[in-house]
């Protein structure tokens, strides 16, 4: 079936209620394990219902942020997934509390317990209101976002469309954007901050109401962590800054040297060399063939994956107005089928949607096949999915880069190791402004601009409107949207890394080991699935000064190779 050709049917809290109303009685009543077990997937049966209309809503929304129909059905989805998430958690208490737990526990992975214990501190029927609320600001700001539009060259572009120029060779082009950029957002600031403004008070009221000392505490259970902590993440932070922030400024600090310019700025930072910018040579009729040509080269199951995703049609990376201005990939859990949204334009961005977005994808499809339908996957293991896919395809890069390929390595290893300082601040930022969420937008703004000193010493923001006062976040959709999921990323950029060097010495070796890692999902802790893979934990002492200096060494081959298209 074609994504496209999926039919629609809002799944209503009434449906929900009946369903959970049986699972009780029949659960309750249950006399053997056996009966329990039939109850529970029973329940399952109905929030699969329930998640796959709610994901398709979303999906046809971000799509055309503008169709009427579909934004009505996500304000639907808005108002009643708290009702959802009131049984889900009468459910987890129900198998908690069960008599025959026990016997269950033999039969469901114990994580599966423990996901239970956190979705209880969660929620209380006294949020239902403010999680209502916090949804429909959620909504309203990625409408807003979806619809802003920047002057550019006399045309009025999203956002997703002027981006890629941060990365055009001619420095002009990358100042002009940034200019836009900056003056777009200004126009808009007082929206901005009050899109935050709001989402932090009423993520602090719920917090509040919950027993939490702060929205930080509750942010964390609500991404489901079971493996690591604020002091883990914090000590993570810190060996960012004193093994990984050093070796990023003097990279930072012969790219200057490069470009003959004093310092990096923000519309510097993506550019790597004096010549070429490394871009696809292939429009995206040609990126899909190759990409298809690619995976099935890799392996039998990613080349078969590859061909049921483009027979399903379950990609649309066309950049248009009222579309949503991310990339993302999705599932519709009934039908079993991945979806990836992405917005092309021109850059090497293009080729990292390709193998970041279809790791996840690949990675939802084993899920789909295990079915494991209730052992979710921590974000910071599914993006170890998607990150690790983008360096496995390193081996294939000739396919859309031609003679540009180690250009593009080079520049996706430093991007990925100037990435993780940037994904920290985002991070710190965030744990700051939750733990004082009175401070006022300027006082935010200066927050940023102190993290961007710590973090990106050698970035300078100086002549750019509005960026310059420490407003770079207020684009950072995820802040909004998705509070505390970008350390994830962060985390996974180190782990990829690991496997990135794991595969110069071993290819099929470190793919194999990726693939196991990836089909084991969510059934093992964070931790153990890096060893399992034969990898050091990113929070180990000493692992990221040991992958910086690893991978700096590797990005100085690459310079060295491509010496001439470096001037």
């Amino acid at each position: 079936m074609k994504v496209y050709d999926i039919p629609y049917t809002r799944y209503t809290i009434e449906e929900g209620k009946a369903a959970y109303e049986a699972f009780v009685a029949a659960f309750k009543g249950a006399k053997t394990v056996e009966e329990a077990l039939d109850a529970r997937e029973a329940l399952l049966d109905a929030f699969t219902e329930y998640e796959t209309a709610a994901s398709l809503a979303n999906c046809r929304f971000t799509l055309n942020t503008a169709d009427p129909f579909y934004c009505a059905e996500v304000e639907y989805y808005d108002e009643v997934s708290p009702l959802f998430e009131e049984l889900s958690v009468g459910y987890a208490d129900l198998l908690l509390t069960s008599p025959l737990r026990s016997e269950l526990e033999k039969h469901i992975n114990p994580r599966i317990f423990r996901h239970a214990e956190i979705a209880k501190k969660t929620f209380s029927s006294e949020v239902i209101a403010e999680c209502q609320q916090e949804n429909a600001i959620v909504t309203e700001y990625s409408r807003f976002m979806s619809s802003l539009l920047f002057d550019y060259d006399g045309q009025q572009l999203p956002l997703s469309a002027i981006r890629g120029n941060l990365e055009n060779k001619d420095r002009e082009v990358r100042r002009k954007t940034a200019f836009a950029i900056g003056e777009g957002l200004q126009k808009h600031s007082e929206e901005l901050d009050s899109f935050y403004d709001r989402l932090v008070k009423i993520r602090t009221e719920i917090a509040k109401k919950l027993g939490f000392s702060s929205f930080t505490e509750l942010g964390y259970c609500r991404m489901g962590r079971l493996d690591y902590n604020a002091k883990d993440v914090a000590t993570f932070r810190l060996s960012v800054e004193n093994d990984l922030v050093p070796v990023v400024s003097e990279i930072k600090k012969q790219i200057a040297a490069d470009l003959g310019i004093d310092a990096v700025t923000f519309y510097d930072n993506s550019v790597y060399t004096l010549g070429r910018v490394p871009k696809p040579k292939l429009n995206t009729e040609e990126i899909f063939a190759a990409a298809k040509k690619m995976y099935r080269e890799m392996s039998k199951e990613t080349g078969d994956f590859m061909d049921a995703m483009l027979e399903a049609e379950a990609f649309d990376v066309e950049s248009r107005p009222n579309k949503w201005g991310g990339g993302y990939c999705t599932g519709f859990a009934k039908y079993k089928q991945p979806f990836i949204l992405a917005n092309f334009n021109g850059s090497c961005g293009d080729v990292d949607v390709i193998t970041h977005e279809f790791g996840h994808a690949l990675a939802q499809q084993f899920m789909y096949d295990s079915g494991e339908r209730e052992l979710g996957v921590g974000m910071e293991t599914a993006e170890c999915h998607s990150m690790s896919m983008e360096f496995f395809c390193w081996k294939y890069t000739e396919l859309f880069f031609k003679e540009d390929a180690d250009l593009y390595r080079r520049k996706h290893l430093l991007d990925a190791l100037s990435f993780i300082p940037y994904g920290v601040i985002v991070d710190e930022f965030q744990h700051i402004v939750y733990d004082n969420p009175d401070l006022t937008p300027k006082e935010r703004n200066e927050v940023y601009l102190s993290l961007e000193k710590k973090y990106r010493p050698y970035l300078d923001y100086a002549d750019i409107p509005y960026l310059k006062e420490g407003t770079r976040w207020q684009y950072q959709m995820h802040i909004f949207e998705s509070p505390f999921y970008y350390i994830d990323y962060c985390l996974a950029q180190t782990v990829s890394l690991f496997f990135l060097l794991a595969s110069q010495d071993n290819f099929d070796e470190a793919f194999a080991n990726y693939l196991a890692f990836s089909k084991k999902g969510g059934t093992r802790a964070f931790g153990t699935l890096v060893e399992e893979a034969n990898l050091c934990s990113p929070f180990k002492e000493g692992a990221l000064k040991d992958v910086a200096l690893k991978a700096s060494t590797l990005a100085q081959k690459l310079y060295q190779k491509t010496a001439g298209d470096n001037k």
